[in-house]
Formats: structure tokens, sequence, C-alpha cells
């Protein structure tokens, strides 16, 4: 078994993903812990994280960082890195917190209408995706990191020039939660997910298009457990649609996905009924490429 140099860690809003990496990137160990950083007490952080190097056998270990443990709400604020950005500007921005924990800043851009837009962890993941193959740093490239909050990314020769923030994941889950379209069931009907992608048209007038994830059900007899899958296509349908037009991307400009592969796979949908080529990559693979970059940057 290869030997373990490294703690990697992810540490979200509701989760922390740790590894522990040998010198080639292979992983040694991996677990998750539930206590996100919206789970933390004021100052909670550095007694977390020596649970988390206790559990995984790595207190000597030196550690990388990314995501939501850098804000305002973690263990110490990692200040933005303005966009446009590239690896070495990420790497000097990194946040020694002491006993050999640093932590990755975010990225921060005037946005597509001037009122701003931020990132932390993605960057991470877009990197590391990057140092994975150093042909992808040639060129430009349009990447997209489904979730919860999407993330739309330009990249040019390898540095981040542009990126849109999407509420798509967010939308989803307040929508079937609250209101007319709460619903318990499974997004899991390929055939009305169709349908949602095929009514979001091109991304306009979301609000209106909406509405008929109701109409179609008391309306037209359509049935009410399909409601959650159509919501997904319509969502994810609208933002394919019409967010990467915010970065001025071309309207068949292929699309790297980057992150979970189930979800990355509604994108790819989506993104073929629209005729737009994509390639699905594991961001999970990506964040861990990047933090063990960033540490060889810094070592």
């Amino acid at each position: 078994m290869a030997t373990a140099t490294l703690l990697a860690c992810d540490w979200g809003t509701t989760n922390l993903r740790a590894w522990t990496l040998a010198d080639d990137g292979e992983v040694v160990a991996s677990r998750d812990f539930p206590f996100g950083v919206a789970r933390l007490a004021a100052g909670e952080a550095p007694a977390r994280f020596a649970q988390v190097r206790k559990a995984l056998g790595a207190r000597e270990f030196p550690a990388m960082l990314c995501g939501m443990v850098g804000s305002n709400l973690g263990w110490t604020l990692a200040p933005y890195v303005d966009c446009p950005t590239g690896f070495p500007e990420i790497a000097a921005g990194l946040v020694d917190v002491g006993d050999r924990v640093r932590i990755v800043p975010g990225v921060r851009a005037a946005g597509f209408n001037g009122q701003g837009d931020v990132m932390r962890g993605e960057e991470t993941q877009l990197f590391g995706w990057l140092a994975a193959e150093p042909a992808r740093a040639v060129g430009r490239r349009l990447i997209c990191h489904p979730g919860t909050h999407a993330k739309w990314m330009a990249v040019d020769d390898g540095r981040l020039t542009a990126f849109v923030t999407a509420m798509t994941g967010e939308l989803f889950g307040l929508l079937t939660a609250h209101g007319v379209l709460k619903t318990d069931a499974p997004a899991d009907d390929m055939a009305a997910f169709d349908e949602g992608v095929a009514a979001a048209g091109e991304g306009d007038a979301l609000a209106a298009r909406l509405f008929t994830a109701r109409a179609r059900v008391v309306g037209k007899g359509k049935p009410a457990e399909s409601t959650a899958s159509y919501l997904s296509g319509l969502l994810i349908g609208a933002d394919v649609a019409a967010t990467s037009r915010l970065l001025d991307a071309g309207e068949r400009d292929p699309v790297v996905l980057l992150g979970d592969v189930g979800l990355c796979g509604l994108y790819a949908r989506a993104l073929a009924a629209r005729g737009v080529a994509c390639e699905i990559h594991d961001g999970e693979a990506a964040v861990r490429a990047g933090l063990l970059a960033l540490w060889k940057a810094v070592a």
C-alpha cells in the first residue's frame, strides 16, 4: 500500500470530505464527516479538524483545505483572489492557520451584470482538472460544475477569465419543499425530465415556465408524481440554454461537465437535447488533484 503524505479536505457548508493522499495522488484512506461549516460554533473548526486528523491517522501530516472553511462561516477568512486568475495566484493566496494547515482562497469576479460573483471550492476543482493533463491548459474551455449553486467557467489558456453562478439546485430544493410544487416523489422519470428540458426553451421567462409544472398536472392530467422530474428538466434545461450565454459562449460550444457524475449526466442529457457536445469528469478526483498540486507548489 502507498504511504500517505498529505491530508486533503473539501470542507463545505453541510459536510467535510477528507482523504489521505500519497505523493502521486493515490487515495490511501477517506472519510466523510457530518460537520459542515454551517453546523460549527464560533471557533470550533480547529477542534473539529483535530478529530478529522485523529480519525484518519493524519496527526503529523500537512493539510490542504478548500471550500467554505475559508469563508466568514468557517475556520478563518481566506480572502478572495480576483478573477481573471490562474494557479499561481491561487497558490499565493493560501492562508496558513498553523500546524501545517493551509486553506485555499476563493475567487471573486465583477459578475456578468457588475453586481459581483464568488466561488469557494470550485476553483480547486478547476485547477486540479487542468493540472491533471497539460493539454487542457491550451485554448479556450467552457466548464460547468453542476450543483446547488452551479458554476459556469470560461478558461483561456489555463486561466479562469470569467464565471457565472446559477442557483439551479437550490431552486429545485426550495420549489419541491414549499408551495404548489411541493413533492416527495423522486426525480427519476426521464420522460418527464425530457419534457421539462423541452419546456425550458431558451431559458427566458423562467418564472412563467415554472408554473407549467403545476399547469401540466391540474390542466392536462399529467401524473403528479412526475412533477419533480419535470421541474428538474426545466431548471437544468433553462440553465444550459441561458447561463453560458452570459459568458459569451457560442450556442454550440462544447462543455466540460465537472462534478458529481450522476448530476453531470442530467446536464449532459439536457445539453444533448440542444445538440451540444460535452464530456464528463469526476469532480471529487479533480478536487484531490487540485489540493495535491497546491501542496506541491508550496511544500
